[in-house]
């Protein structure tokens, strides 16, 4: 797991991608193509570093997919279903002004500017893995904040059980939605636990910048020991509720995609294996992880389920 916290960020700390993908080259020849660097980028390396420590320069295994990767190989229907759709088609979105509307089984029920949302709030880079139930896989550096910070401070009720996140309908400015695909708006949940666990983030930004439009814009969930499919996008309403809400993937094709949605390589998806990934921009396959990789961290929430028949 590589979670690393971070400060505030202003435009003049942000890493440029291409010393961020290529850090661990640039630091093996530190010495020799230092001298090559502007001031502006050495400074900004040595933010990064500090940032990330030794961890994370330890070895390649979990090293970043390149930005451009990121940021042209997307599943977001709204905007098309091929991959490569959604970074042509989402150009002229528009991720401001913007609103979110939480409600449900809390004690603060309200209407927020996201801008307003977020700022109480201390963004972190988080260094996720994510597998995608196609059986492809990336590793992107997030800005974003727990989302069981947002849950303290809307005080939810006794009651409260599950998180829904609905997306934004808008086909005019989404052209996806204009087809027939899914059922529009699009919608996740998480149990409240699940929510309430620490690698569960509301993400704003990647690479150090706000969420390019193709990834989510403005606000986007992010929970990496679930398959990609459960980050619902451009989030413009949070429900707290009593009963599991019906979302979107399972309730188009329960059979192929469930509730939890948690990675298990030993559930094969019916139509092909889940036990191998391939990460984008490596040849060969890699076996997959349960839980993604982080069994250690979340696998005492499913105590006693059935992981099988809980998929």
């Amino acid at each position: 797991m590589l979670i690393r916290p971070a400060p505030q960020l202003r435009s003049s700390d942000i890493t440029d991608e291409r010393l961020y993908v290529g850090r661990r080259a640039f630091l093996a020849g530190l010495a020799g193509s230092g001298l090559l660097l502007t001031l502006g980028e050495r400074r900004a390396l040595a933010q990064s570093v500090a940032r990330e420590g030794a961890s994370f320069l330890a070895g390649d295994e979990d090293k970043l997919t390149p930005y451009e990767s990121v940021t042209t190989y997307n599943n977001y229907y709204e905007f098309g279903t091929a991959k490569d759709e959604p970074a042509a088609q989402a150009k002229n979105f528009k991720p401001r002004p913007w609103k979110v509307k939480i409600e449900g089984e809390i004690g603060k029920p309200g209407e927020y500017d996201c801008d307003d949302m977020v700022k109480p709030y201390k963004q972190e880079e988080r260094v996720y893995r994510h597998r995608c139930v196609e059986g492809w896989s990336m590793v992107i550096p997030w800005l974003g904040f727990p989302i069981r910070d947002l849950i303290a401070k809307v005080q939810p009720t006794s009651r409260a059980k599950f998180v829904e996140f609905t997306t934004l309908l808008d086909a005019t400015q989404m052209p996806g939605q204009r087809r027939g695909v899914l059922p529009w708006p699009y919608v996740e949940a998480l149990r409240l636990d699940e929510a309430m666990h620490p690698l569960a983030i509301l993400a704003t930004g990647l690479y150090g910048k706000p969420l390019p439009n193709q990834n989510g814009a403005p606000i986007r969930l992010v929970v990496p020991w679930k398959y990609g499919f459960k980050g619902g996008k451009a989030i413009v309403r949070i429900r707290f509720t009593e009963t599991q809400p019906r979302t979107t993937w399972n309730e188009v094709a329960a059979d192929e995609y469930g509730f939890y949605a948690n990675v298990n390589p030993a559930v094969d998806h019916p139509r092909w294996s889940q036990a191998r990934e391939r990460r984008l921009g490596e040849v060969f396959k890699r076996k997959t992880l349960p839980f993604n990789g982080y069994a250690d961290e979340v696998a005492s929430m499913y105590a006693g389920m059935d992981l099988a028949k809980n998929f």
